[in-house]
């Protein structure tokens, strides 16, 4: 996997939509990968040979790859208990509902629920953690982008369900104490949603026929 064809600023280069879009499910699916649980051994030599070109994103993704290289699996499994599992709590609380209303399992989780029910995904089986998990929000994104759904319906996902707190939730990754393998996460995140809504933005009809 590389990033050499994603445009840090406005969007992708590359013309050809699918192939944009296999870009879009693919980073989704990195960061679920990366939130979801300790990185294995496995999971850090994929992250290590990633590359990217000279923009923003792509340093994020060159930072990110030679972190991995230098990573052991017991010392980033203990960075991430840190950061998200803790003795309590971890220094970040990756949920939804916690950044949106200080709570957890809270209205946020109710309302994600629902649009998941209606889109006929759910939790899968041995899965513990609540719907509106960082992870299981961008695991559902490159769910709905694989599968083709509606520009619509990604779009009422990410505004409704990411937009209101994933950016927060990355910007405090970036600077956690606690981070160092993960804090490219935190920018790749951060810098990703900010394209992604660059990109909503650039598909909305209404939009477009304000500026015509």
């Amino acid at each position: 996997m590389t990033v050499h064809d994603w445009d840090g600023g406005t969007g992708f280069r590359a013309a050809d939509r699918v192939r944009a879009d296999d870009m879009r499910a693919d980073v989704y699916r990195l960061l679920a990968l990366m939130l979801m649980g300790p990185p294995s051994g496995g999971l850090l030599s994929l992250v290590g040979g990633l590359s990217g070109d000279g923009t923003p994103l792509g340093r994020a993704f060159d930072d990110l790859a030679a972190r991995a290289r230098a990573a052991e699996p017991h010392a980033a499994e203990r960075e991430f208990n840190a950061l998200f599992i803790g003795v309590v709590q971890g220094e970040l609380v990756p949920y939804a509902s916690y950044y949106r209303t200080g709570f957890l399992s809270d209205r946020p989780l109710a309302a994600l629920r629902s649009d998941l029910q209606a889109l006929g995904l759910e939790r899968a089986d041995g899965v513990s953690e609540p719907e509106d998990h960082i992870a299981a929000l961008c695991d559902v994104m490159a769910v709905l982008i694989r599968e083709g759904a509606e520009r619509a319906v990604q779009r009422h996902m990410f505004d409704s369900h990411l937009a209101p707190w994933a950016g927060r939730f990355f910007r405090d990754l970036e600077a956690a104490d606690s981070a160092d393998l993960y804090r490219p996460v935190g920018t790749i995140g951060r810098l990703f949603l900010e394209v992604e809504r660059e990109a909503a933005d650039l598909d909305d009809p209404e939009l477009e026929e304000a500026e015509a």
